[in-house]
């Protein structure tokens, strides 16, 4: 408690309590210091609900509405300040246990100013009519019970005594401690020490450190951050405690504590504690080095705080991990969970405490480093990843090279205890099995994150094989093959086979509020695996002598390889001009885009089927109209047969300027057109969890720098149920009305989790380039009175589970799994395109 302060520093994400008696001037202290939005008012809220800030009887119901708003607040991180009398320790107690719910710290400051003070100020405002003893009540209640607000969960409390105090003091926000946003690196993380001092000195030189004994020096810029564990275990804790203290106290490092640093912190306090697991030995080096040397030893441990969030919250760091919901927050659950983990106190059949495995679900949008859990192989999950290799254990000292992701190890010396069970990965052979095809070939299951296992049949499985050993580009270049496509449900609008309007009531059905509407371009899929240079594609994708591909949507190469060389050149070139690697911190993307025209792959297409009844119905119909009007010109009945022709050549000649709208001359690269519409992936990060409009703005920039190879793809947000949806429904009539395909319309969510049945996309293609997929009268009504029975369960089923077992490809490639693991997704999209289905959905 401080008294009096000067100036009060509140914690940039706190509950602040504003306690005193009635007339103490909170609400004019809290509209001096915080935002009109901070404060939270009992008055105010008496007012929302009563119309009358002073009904005494609405003060239940105004309490509720503000604990309720309170706490929405406090969810999304923002610092609320509550401005009420809580004079009563049971009125401060609801505060305390708000702040706690959500993990953020609770303060008091507390106006106790002399009673007739607020005597005064309560007999010259007429609008509070209440006896002026409850001022006294008031007063003599707060100040019986302050010196208790300590010990009650406020962890910090400033007391204001006078209205010269009130007057004088100000407000200084501070960043809490784990808040470290500023600091931008570039990082060295390294996994779980446990007293392994030499392998510490060798992994930091190979990392570019200057090691001479325990003193080091980092390479200009760089930072060491240790993600805790220094003891136990290994041989000599105490000079990894020497060298890593030195290393924080100069600035060279960065560390968080581990359940080892925390126990050996309660040791040094006179805690009772089992000297297990190697402590007894760390204990017995500091008895050796001194008390001075303890007592250093205890300060820094108890200074270590949780966890830390770097660089603008892109990264955060704690010993066994932390979900986003708890990261840059402040309490003893947060506290627990990164020092334990996911655990409820329970053990296994060995004894050990079960971990629950929290990154399997984390979908938060900073990468979190970790260790604690010993790990043959550092891996990443969900944007997680465990670097305790298990030095200790005989494994291997690890770090993590951050913004580069690369990962940096040395092997244990010796083995220096002994693991209760198998590191996990442990027994997976090295290198990894290849692609064993008997296996692939067995009907089953593939399992994904995203959307459970996913039937695979053999026939399928064996087709897809098939085709890509003849077909397919370099496998190494492909981890990943986009999904169909559904189209809406059919329109009962007249003359419309699909509308917009189908779309939008799908997705309302689902529960989604806001979709995007993306202009379909009638073109070819593609994917694009783009490199920064030949060394990156070396050592990612392990394929020397080359800088990346650009193969079609069923894994065959898109272009020849000149081509293909030059493109890839041009659009190297984008990327690094729009600053794309340095943006993501990766050295390779993978971006899914239509290239136009249609004619570059599809011109036999067009000849052998489409050109082909045009020109035949060309060369037929219009000497059938000119013998039908001479034959009526003469008396002849023919009018009926002679309109019924004319309406024929009439959608032939539409039939043919629908798919000609399409069709360009083609001589070189410079020709082609990219319109990217997908970021999927790049290094350490699947993308799906941002949002198409991240996507398309991203990709934006490519057509900012290099307009003449890529284009931007137009498109409208939509909010469901609003007048969005006809301004939507006027484009798309446009864009369809001057040739266009239509729209793709998707939840504004690249990925939701649920419902799990939600197509991802559907698309709504124009009248007119219906009539190149149905013939050139399909408009016909006894025509469309057939298509609207068109079945689309089947086709939508395929492309639910297509999508889901591609973004599984995907996060198995960004995890590093080996290549048999990500084209068992691979191929199984292969083989669910085996289906023939209805060609024309």
């Amino acid at each position: 408690m401080t008294d009096p302060p000067n100036t009060i520093h509140v914690p940039e994400l706190a509950l602040v309590a504003l306690v005193g008696a009635s007339s103490a001037g909170k609400s004019t202290f809290a509209a001096r210091h915080f935002r009109p939005s901070e404060v939270l008012s009992s008055d105010t809220f008496r007012a929302l609900v009563s119309d009358d800030e002073n009904s005494l009887e609405a003060t239940a119901d105004a309490f509720e509405s503000l604990f309720f708003v309170a706490g929405k607040r406090l969810a999304r991180g923002r610092l609320t300040v509550v401005d009420a009398t809580s004079v009563r320790p049971d009125d401060r107690r609801r505060l305390v246990d708000l702040a706690r719910r959500h993990d953020v710290l609770p303060v008091a400051v507390v106006l106790d100013l002399p009673r007739n003070v607020l005597e005064e100020r309560h007999a010259a405002r007429p609008d509070r009519a209440f006896d002026p003893a409850v001022i006294g009540r008031q007063i003599a209640e707060l100040r019986r019970t302050l010196r208790g607000l300590p010990k009650e969960g406020f962890r910090h409390v400033w007391v204001l005594r006078s209205p010269q105090e009130v007057e004088a003091a100000r407000v200084e926000r501070v960043p809490l401690h784990t808040n470290k946003k500023h600091l931008h690196g570039p990082f060295d993380f390294i996994g779980d020490v446990h007293g392994c001092l030499n392998e510490l000195q060798e992994l930091l030189a190979k990392l570019g450190y200057t090691v001479n004994g325990l003193e080091v020096t980092p390479p200009p810029g760089r930072t060491a951050v240790f993600v805790g564990d220094l003891v136990d275990r290994g041989p000599d804790s105490a000079g990894v405690l020497r060298l890593v203290m030195n290393m924080v106290k100069s600035g060279a490092a960065l560390a968080v504590p581990g359940n080892h640093d925390e126990k050996l912190k309660r040791a040094l306090d006179g805690k009772a504690v089992k000297a297990l697991h190697g402590l007894d030995v760390t204990l017995a080096q500091l008895e050796a080095a001194g008390s001075a040397f303890k007592t250093e030893v205890r300060d820094f441990l108890e200074r270590l705080v949780s966890h830390l969030v770097l660089d603008d919250g892109q990264v955060v760091v704690a010993h066994a991990g932390l979900p986003e919901h708890y990261q840059g927050r402040s309490s003893g659950r947060v506290r627990s969970f990164a020092l334990y983990g996911d655990v409820d106190g329970s053990q296994d059949e060995l004894g050990l405490p079960v971990r629950r495995d929290w990154a399997a679900a984390y979908r938060g949008a900073a990468r979190v480093v970790y260790g604690h859990t010993p790990v043959a192989r550092a891996s990443w999950v969900n944007k997680t990843i465990d670097i305790d290799t298990g030095c200790a254990f005989g494994g291997s000292l690890t770090a993590l090279r951050y913004p580069e992701l690369e990962l940096v190890s040395v092997p244990a010396h010796a083995q220096y205890a002994v693991p209760a069970r198998p590191l996990p990965g442990e027994a997976d052979p090295q290198p990894e099995r290849g692609f064993d095809l008997a296996d692939f070939l067995q009907p089953g299951r593939v399992d994904t994150r995203t959307h459970g296992g996913i039937l695979l049949k053999a026939g399928e499985r064996a087709a897809a094989v098939e085709t890509f050993s003849r077909f397919g580009v370099d496998p190494r270049w492909c981890p990943y093959l986009p999904p169909t496509m559904s189209p809406v449900e059919t329109s009962a609008l007249d003359g419309f086979p699909e509308h917009p309007q189908e779309a939008f009531a799908y997705y309302r059905a689902q529960g989604i509020t806001q979709v995007i509407c993306e202009e379909k371009h009638m073109g070819s899929r593609a994917l694009l695996v783009l490199t920064r240079n030949e060394d990156a594609a070396s050592m990612r994708f392990g394929v020397p002598g080359s800088s990346g591909c650009i193969y079609t949507r069923t894994g065959r190469p898109f272009f020849n390889a000149e081509w293909e060389a030059v493109i890839l050149e041009r659009a190297r070139a984008a990327v690094t001009k729009a600053g794309l690697w340095d943006a993501l911190n990766s050295d390779w993307l993978l971006l899914d885009a239509e290239i136009l025209p249609w004619s570059l792959k599809a011109g036999e297409l067009i000849r052998a089927q489409y050109a082909v009844v045009g020109a035949g119905g060309n060369a037929a119909l219009p000497a059938a109209v000119q013998v039908l009007e001479t034959a009526a010109e003469r008396g002849v009945p023919v009018r009926d047969l002679l309109e019924r022709t004319r309406e024929r050549l009439g959608d032939l000649q539409a039939y043919r300027d629908a798919y000609r709208a399409y069709v360009r001359r083609v001589e070189g690269p410079d020709d082609v057109k990219i319109m990217p519409f997908h970021l999927l992936a790049s290094e350490g990060a699947v993308h799906t969890d941002r949002d198409h409009l991240w996507h398309l703005t991203t990709l934006g920039t490519l057509a900012a720098v290099d307009s003449r190879l890529f284009g931007q793809i137009a498109h409208r947000v939509v909010t469901l149920g609003s007048p969005d949806e006809q301004t939507a429904t006027d484009w798309w009539l446009d864009l369809t009305a001057r040739g266009g395909e239509g729209m793709v319309v998707k939840p504004l969510a690249f990925l939701s989790a649920e419902p799990r049945s939600l197509q991802p996309a559907v698309k709504v293609r124009g009248r007119e380039y219906l009539r190149i997929i149905y013939g050139p009268e399909y408009t016909r009504p006894e025509h469309l009175t057939r298509l609207r029975a068109r079945a689309l369960g089947a086709k939508r089923a395929r492309a639910l589970r297509e999508f889901h077992l591609g973004v599984e490809g995907l996060h198995r490639f960004v995890e590093q799994a080996g290549l048999a693991r990500v084209h068992e997704c691979v191929l199984g999209v292969l083989a669910l395109e085996a289906d023939p289905g209805d060609a024309r959905l």
